[in-house]
């Protein structure tokens, strides 16, 4: 007798290896060569879209997919690049282009921000996803789905 096994579904706990890559063959994050990842799915520790790439899915399938940015962490908003004094950063802090550096949102909450260009005594941010505007390869290996 063949033992059926458990389709993803909202609730479900789920151990899966994960990629991302971009066309030029960068990896953005991949558990692969580490740990799996374990979670439930639906309490955020993915994207709902890539998420909504899983159902269905039962222990021992994988998922290919070419998918947006866009889709995935919102489009790119030219109005979320900014132009700051350099004065508003602590005297300590490294500043050069590529340097993700934190900043703490007026409500509060965390926010990260890419260092695009430094001019004279104004530094460029772009607090838009780094991922946003690219196109990305998901790859998923689901190992355990354990029913909600």
């Amino acid at each position: 007798m063949s033992e059926q096994k458990t389709p993803i579904a909202p609730g479900s706990r789920v151990r899966m290896h994960f990629s991302m890559t971009l066309p030029d063959d960068t990896e953005v994050v991949s558990t692969y060569q580490e740990a799996p990842l374990a979670f439930t799915l639906g309490d955020r520790t993915m994207e709902p879209m890539l998420e909504l790439s899983l159902l269905g899915l039962r222990a021992g399938e994988e998922q290919s997919l070419l998918i947006s940015g866009d889709d995935v962490y919102g489009a790119r908003d030219d109005k979320s690049v900014h132009w700051i004094d350099k004065k508003a950063f602590p005297p300590d802090q490294t500043l050069a282009a590529g340097h993700v550096i934190a900043f703490t949102a007026p409500a509060g909450e965390a926010l990260a921000g890419i260092v695009e260009k430094i001019e004279h005594e104004r530094v460029l941010v772009d607090f838009n996803h780094p991922l946003s505007g690219k196109t990305i390869s998901f790859k998923a290996t689901i190992l355990e789905v354990r029913e909600p």
